[in-house]
């Protein structure tokens, strides 16, 4: 078969595509024909090897993956072959940027029915980044009031529909490139962070910070102000320590994804119930993948990108 692989860390001129041979699933595992795998700034880092995370090399990235259920390991009985699933692979094991993938049934779950099986990779670790950082880190509640920081992106956008639907007030930030997503979206109040001052454009303070952009940490620190006595500073960037203020008893929570088979589950039931939408900014083949590790290399990728295995 066809797979992206790295065999040691560095730049994106370390990923070749290579023949290699078919896995085969072990007890409790599934073989999965890909239909797509979903490029995350972290593979970025896993190659470069600055995040610590021990992948096995020669190593296959793409741990978001959709595709339908090849072969059966032994003690596998929730799942069939020809099942149409998505999940969030363990990262430090090969992931989906391949034309098959040996992944743990427990990682696995139906996937959406109502949008293309390839655009499903672009669901797993994103939303589930959002659950968590909102309701499980940030102990967000229905009738209390967000600001998520740097909302434009995969993360922003289900972050603010998820806090839509639970009843949240939702204050977030945004370039004019990516205004209008975040509105559609639900947002209550969209503030232009290239032109306004987020301590005089937000009025009055909020329950929870959600901070999904590379700030300086200085800045960072000064935003804790905005988060009322009791409330809380969430943030998915791990190599910016996440602030919070002790004496007013605001929390801090630096989030990074952790599986949860059964919120996926209740996530793709969202996605078929038009209550979360999946947004795919480009579709590239299996061997363009390098070269979007460059362009991720060079600066911040708009938009999720989805790998085609086919």
């Amino acid at each position: 078969m066809r797979a992206v692989r790295f065999h040691e860390v560095g730049g994106p001129e370390v990923l070749r595509v290579e023949e290699t041979d078919r896995p085969t699933p072990s007890a409790g595992e599934v073989l999965v024909r890909v239909a797509a795998s979903a490029y995350n700034a972290a593979d970025n880092g896993m190659r470069g090897g600055f995040l610590p995370i021990p992948v096995e090399l020669p190593h296959v990235p793409g741990y978001d993956v959709s595709g339908t259920v090849e072969q059966l390991g032994e003690g596998v009985t929730d799942l069939r072959v020809g099942d149409a699933v998505v999940g969030f692979l363990p990262m430090e094991r090969d992931g989906g940027a391949a034309e098959f993938v040996v992944a743990p049934a427990q990682a696995l779950v139906p996937a959406p029915t109502t949008i293309p099986l390839a655009d499903a990779a672009a669901l797993p670790s994103v939303a589930l980044t959002a659950w968590q950082a909102l309701f499980d880190d940030g102990r967000l509640t229905t009738g209390q009031r967000l600001l998520v920081v740097g909302a434009g992106g995969a993360v922003g956008g289900h972050a603010v529909r998820l806090a839509k639907r639970a009843g949240v007030e939702v204050v977030a930030t945004a370039s004019p490139r990516s205004a209008d997503m975040v509105r559609s979206a639900g947002a209550d109040v969209v503030v232009d962070h290239t032109e306004q001052d987020l301590l005089t454009a937000v009025d009055g303070t909020v329950d929870v910070l959600l901070n999904l952009a590379p700030l300086d940490p200085d800045r960072f620190a000064a935003l804790v102000a905005l988060v009322h006595d009791g409330g809380a500073v969430v943030s998915t960037t791990a190599f910016i320590p996440t602030p919070g203020d002790e004496d007013r008893g605001v929390r801090a929570a630096t989030v990074f994804v952790r599986p949860d088979r059964e919120r996926l589950r209740e996530l793709v039931r969202l996605v078929d119930a038009g209550e979360l939408r999946v947004d795919v900014t480009r579709r590239i083949p299996l061997g363009a993948l390098p070269a979007l590790h460059e362009e991720g290399a060079a600066g911040r990728i708009a938009g999720k990108v989805v790998v085609l295995a086919g």
